[in-house]
């Protein structure tokens, strides 16, 4: 069964970085959009950022200064590089996989069809 795993959560000091990684478990990355999601706790899940199979990439205005989020089709992996981390930024990260291509104006997670478990992050001093 096809899965995503998520993984470099953990916990970090405000102003500091992560690197969070999506790997595929019984299929290749490569032709599927990858998007980012995070949960804070309470609160609804967010669509932040997405990489089309072409490479191309989105990022909701309220991160894109401070995510990158990249891919490595050697390793059938997708990144995405946080900095300048603030509490606000605490939550389960998830990657999720579609067969579309990304879109401009928004993350949208009712087009993604497979989803990892979700990697925590914690930004606290």
């Amino acid at each position: 069964q096809a899965q995503l795993v998520e993984s470099g959560g953990g916990l970090v000091q405000p102003g500091g970085s992560l690197r969070l990684s999506c790997a595929a478990s019984g299929y290749t990355l490569d032709y599927y959009s990858i998007g980012w999601f995070r949960q804070p706790p309470g609160k609804e899940r967010e669509g932040l950022s997405c990489i089309s199979n072409n490479g191309n990439t989105y990022s909701v205005e309220s991160v894109k200064d401070r995510l990158t989020i990249s891919r490595d089709r050697s390793q059938s992996t997708v990144y995405l590089e946080m900095s300048s981390l603030k509490p606000e930024d605490t939550g389960t990260y998830y990657c999720a996989a579609s067969p579309l291509k990304c879109q401009d104006g928004a993350v949208k997670a009712g087009v993604f069809n497979y989803w990892g478990q979700g990697t925590q992050v914690t930004v606290s001093s």
